[in-house]
């Protein structure tokens, strides 16, 4: 008996020793600093959440603007591009020149045709008017663009396949005064028309309209260069 008491004693002794190192049984100054460091783990866990979540809107926020951004470029690209193509209508300053043909009488033996505005004569002027720095130009309600077309058809002047007749106006955006100086010079072709006869008229204007192209734009044989290709 004595010898099952004794070691009875000593698992006893045993069991007390790993128990006091068990976390189960540690003092209450060692659980409250635990609990204290728990607490403060969490905060800090709950404020590096709402900092994730602040920054995941910072970056939505910044790729929707970079995004906006880019569009309003390509907007504002093409929209440069439309205006350049004459595929939308524009307004400005410069000039309205107005043709007419001669109210001379003719005499016997004289020619008709040199009392009359010809294609070759609206096609002079309007080339006047594009070295002077005209942007846009239109005559009589017809855009020209970068395919339009001003000849002779019979009795008729065709431009971008459609009849005109006198009198032929041309609407012009650009600097008023030097639109009109390039067309008044001397020894220049509307000097020539004006000898002739011809009625002439220019009207500068602050505000001239000039609407956009309406005709066919195909190409058949042109197509873009890409980038990095050979071209020769």
């Amino acid at each position: 008996m004595a010898v099952v008491c004794l070691v009875l004693g000593i698992l006893l002794a045993l069991q007390f020793r790993s128990n006091e190192n068990s976390p189960r049984y540690m003092t209450s100054d060692r659980w409250t600093e635990i609990t204290v460091q728990m607490e403060n783990l969490q905060r800090e866990r709950d404020f590096l959440a709402e900092e994730v979540l602040s920054l995941r809107e910072k970056i939505e926020e910044a790729a929707s603007k970079q995004e906006g951004d880019a569009v309003n470029v390509l907007r504002e690209e093409l929209a440069k591009a439309n205006m350049a193509a004459g595929l939308v209508a524009v307004r400005g300053e410069g000039i309205i020149l107005t043709l007419n043909d001669s109210p001379h009488i003719l005499q016997p033996g004289e020619d008709p045709n040199d009392y009359l505005v010809h294609d070759e004569d609206l096609l002079k002027l309007v080339n006047e008017l594009w070295a002077a720095g005209a942007e846009a130009i239109s005559v009589n309600g017809n855009r020209l663009v970068a395919n339009s077309e001003i000849r002779c058809a019979g009795t008729t002047i065709l431009v971008n396949v459609n009849k005109i007749a006198p009198p032929f106006v041309i609407h012009a955006i650009g600097d008023p005064q030097i639109l009109e100086s390039s067309l008044r010079i001397k020894g220049g072709w509307l000097a020539t028309l004006q000898m002739w006869g011809i009625q002439v008229q220019i009207q500068p204007s602050e505000s001239v309209e000039i609407p956009a192209y309406e005709g066919p734009i195909k190409f058949q044989y042109a197509e873009p260069v890409k980038s990095g290709t050979d071209n020769t």
